[in-house]
């Protein structure tokens, strides 16, 4: 039988990847809900391809334009952010792709780890925010969660066959960005277009600002201290600029396993899809001869502090991770508006960590609150700058 799918946040970047593979394999997958932020005609045109059950805009005010776009098909429409919670409850749906940027997917991932259906994410925030919640619920309710991130698709392939007691430690690579071996004076002058100029991946704008400030890496981290259940001197970063060995195991016998391949999340994003199989495709292949040196080297965590400040807020828990999560977003909008310079961004951070209350062992209001009071003071504190 095919797999039902359904793809929150289909417009973008990792949505569009995944529908690619399954433009690529209609006898194997079928869209069953698709669902967008505010992107109504790119939804518009993804429902008249694929005919899903449903589809979701958050944007209410998109609704009357999609509805009436759909309104000769047996499609059926939905507006509104609590119908990405409500959506996820269709007994049709085998598989929830998890494409939605930021903290706003927490509620609708978490609906989907309640309800013990298959999540594969591909969004770092809701592990950094609530990664806790998130696997103790995922224990309580047989959820399997498969990670979309090609550094955890990495890990996760290493780790099959394997046991989380044999893991030395865990290796992450880094492309290091459009700045690596750049200096703090020379991020004085860049702007976001600049940041936005990725050398090795096609990405969406957040998390294309989030790799050139290493801030991705940092939340990597927390995200597999939680999927891979691991503590944090077990985790390890390397920048790899050649982005062909998307990470490594390190076990305690010190054999080292690798995944490696090109740089094109299709690949990441297919294997979570046709899992437990994995399935052959027409993209690009590795050709070794035209990739003779695989480098790596240290972060350099002087001129981008954020890996450190994440790792920080791993290690000392509770909801520091939370005000780094939010505190990280709302500069990334800041700087893509040209409203801060890029060194404001860990800057900024590193006051919201400092200045917002800490609560050691967090509820979940406590996450949304921390996540709200946050944005608040950041807002107010870019004002002045």
């Amino acid at each position: 039988m095919k797999k039902r799918i359904a793809i929150f946040g289909s417009t973008g970047s990792i949505g569009t990847q995944a529908l690619d593979v399954m433009r690529s394999h209609p006898e194997l997958f079928d869209a069953e809900v698709l669902t967008a932020s505010s992107n109504v005609d790119l939804l518009i045109t993804q429902a008249l391809e694929f005919q899903p059950n449903a589809v979701v805009i958050s944007d209410q005010s998109q609704y009357p334009k999609l509805r009436d776009a759909l309104s000769q098909t047996d499609i059926k429409v939905f507006a509104g952010q609590d119908s990405l919670e409500q959506i996820v409850e269709m007994e049709t749906i085998d598989l929830v792709i998890m494409a939605i940027v930021g903290f706003t997917a927490l509620k609708p991932v978490l609906k989907t780890i309640e309800l013990g259906k298959t999540l594969a994410i591909a969004n770092k925030e809701t592990f950094v925010v609530a990664g806790e919640i998130m696997m103790n619920s995922a224990l309580k309710s047989n959820a399997l969660i498969l990670p979309v991130d090609s550094e955890h698709s990495a890990i996760y392939q290493c780790m099959n066959g394997e046991t989380t007691r044999t893991i030395d430690k865990i290796i992450l690579t880094a492309s290091g960005g459009p700045f690596r071996g750049k200096d703090k004076a020379f991020l004085e002058t860049i702007k976001a277009k600049d940041a936005l100029k990725h050398p090795n991946w096609e990405m969406g704008a957040k998390i294309t600002i989030d790799s050139a400030s290493l801030m991705n890496k940092g939340f990597e981290m927390i995200e597999a201290k939680w999927l891979f259940g691991l503590q944090a001197e077990q985790i390890e970063v390397l920048v790899h600029p050649q982005s062909i060995i998307h990470s490594m195991v390190q076990f305690n016998d010190g054999s080292v396993k690798a995944q490696l391949g090109l740089p094109d999340m299709r690949l990441p994003i297919q294997y979570a899809m046709s899992w437990p199989n994995r399935i052959a495709n027409d993209f690009p292949k590795m050709d070794f001869t035209k990739y003779p040196n695989l480098t790596f080297e240290q972060p350099d965590i002087a001129t981008f502090p954020n890996i450190e400040l994440a790792r920080t807020a791993m290690i000392v828990g509770g909801n520091m991770p939370c005000i780094v999560n939010a505190a990280n977003e709302i500069v990334v909008h800041a700087f893509l508006a040209d409203q801060i310079g890029f060194n404001h961004m860990p800057e900024l951070i590193e006051e919201a960590m400092a200045q917002i209350d800490f609560v050691r062992k967090p509820t979940l209001d406590d996450y949304f609150e921390t996540d709200r009071l946050t944005r608040i003071k950041l807002l107010e504190r870019i004002k002045t700058l």
